[in-house]
């Protein structure tokens, strides 16, 4: 195998760790921003919570008024019994005066739900905010351990991409152009290892006369299906 073919393997093992540091970053990235939605789904949840309570108390605000009304409409039925002269007068106020106690009873059957569904739905945002508690300090912690992680990460990163540049200065500005856009291209991986006749970059067969090209490693073989740049290493024999 020829040096250029040695720098452009070397080239893609240093690509292929410098990747691995983005991966590594991007995932530590994600758990914090998992929490963070996660945060932010119960303050949302919490804040639905407060609204719904705010309507169930104007509600039963609502309710206790409309009580307040049946009862005074029954004490002015009831003072206006002692003062009818007839018997139809008299059936229409004890008429009324059922049906403003039929309400009462209905308003508070639902006040009494009414209720209930707040001390529930309280219940819920006492929860939800102790969670939440919990999770913003998990939050803080995490944010802390993930940043000096990253910091690492990016201290090598920074090692390994200086060795690139170097290697990349050696290399011919075409073939380091062409392995550039192959790099892009075939999402990270520009020069693919050859086994019994098949790229492993694409899994496909290459002809059985370019992979003896390949073998003999003189010139850049490219593969016919991926155009990934080929090449060819012996296995190392066990001993």
């Amino acid at each position: 195998m020829n040096e250029e073919m040695n720098q452009l393997i070397a080239l893609q093992e240093i690509d292929a760790e410098l990747a691995g540091f983005d991966r590594e970053i991007n995932e530590q990235q994600q758990e914090i921003s998992k929490r963070e939605q996660s945060i932010s789904d119960k303050e949302t949840a919490i804040a639905a919570c407060h609204e719904k309570v705010a309507s169930l108390e104007q509600q039963q605000r609502d309710i206790a008024l409309e009580n307040d009304d049946a009862g005074a409409r029954i004490k002015d039925r009831q003072n206006k019994m002692m003062q009818v002269q007839t018997s139809r007068e008299h059936q229409a106020l004890l008429k009324e005066i059922e049906e403003n106690k039929r309400l009462i009873k209905e308003t508070e059957e639902t006040l009494l739900t009414v209720m209930e569904t707040i001390e529930q739905t309280e219940s819920e945002v006492a929860e939800l905010e102790n969670l939440l508690t919990g999770e913003q300090e998990l939050l803080n912690k995490e944010t802390t351990a993930v940043k000096k992680k990253i910091k690492k990460i990016e201290s090598r990163r920074k090692t390994v991409a200086a060795q690139r540049k170097k290697l990349s200065e050696v290399l011919g500005a075409a073939l380091l152009k062409r392995y550039n856009m192959l790099l892009i291209k075939r999402e990270g991986l520009a020069v693919a290892q050859t086994i019994n006749g098949v790229c492993q970059g694409c899994h496909m067969s290459i002809p059985p006369q370019q992979f003896n090209e390949v073998r003999k490693g003189d010139k850049l073989q490219l593969c016919p299906t991926c155009q990934r740049i080929l090449y060819f290493q012996e296995e190392e024999s066990e001993e």
